[in-house]
């Protein structure tokens, strides 16, 4: 079992069973070119609702009690690309720091994900996300192996860029899965 619970680490010669992801197939210092992107990725369906519909309650609808809101899933993109701009600074700054572990479903309680303004929450995941692409672009050539720690485990910045690359992408999947399933399509 991994140390983190039911989480399949993404990892040389992964590939998401989900979403297709694969792990080797992202060069980490592209990443910053693509994660510069994800502002627009993500306004699209956090603005842009279909003809008559309630938009933000389409968007604060959970598909199951168990399952997250596509405006819950914005908002954990936005809170990724975030914590992972600080990863990627601390580690080039330090060596081998140790951060917590995120607490993603904690989070989307404490920060009430669900009662927040789609269209700043689309503002800040731009912003988020220009910050991060601006720390990936800042990224040595040869500091890419350099390692953060959550116990523990160690994650290089390679590791760091492959990671943020699949959840961004994983997540803008479930954004469009859920919002399918609310208007039931």
């Amino acid at each position: 079992m991994s140390p983190f619970g039911a989480w399949d680490v993404p990892r040389e010669g992964w590939t998401c069973g989900e979403c297709g992801f694969a792990f080797d197939d992202v060069e980490p210092a592209s990443v910053s070119e693509s994660i510069a992107k994800v502002g627009k990725r993500v306004r699209a369906p956090l603005t842009r609702g279909l003809p008559n519909e309630d938009l933000l309650a389409v968007l604060r609808t959970r598909p199951a009690p168990d399952e997250w809101s596509a405006l819950e899933y914005a908002c954990h993109v936005r809170d990724a690309l975030d914590l992972n701009v600080e990863r990627v600074n601390v580690t080039l700054a330090e060596d081998r720091p140790i951060f917590p572990p995120f607490g993603r479903d904690e989070a989307v309680v404490d920060r009430k994900y669900n009662e927040q303004e789609p269209a700043a929450v689309a503002d800040e995941v731009e912003v988020a996300a220009n910050a991060l692409s601006t720390a990936f672009a800042g990224v040595p050539g040869d500091a890419w192996d350099r390692v953060w720690v959550r116990e523990p485990v160690e994650f290089s910045l390679a590791w760091t860029a492959r990671n943020v690359q699949h959840e961004v992408d994983h997540h803008l999947l479930d954004i469009g899965r859920t919002l399918r399933h609310v208007r039931g399509r």
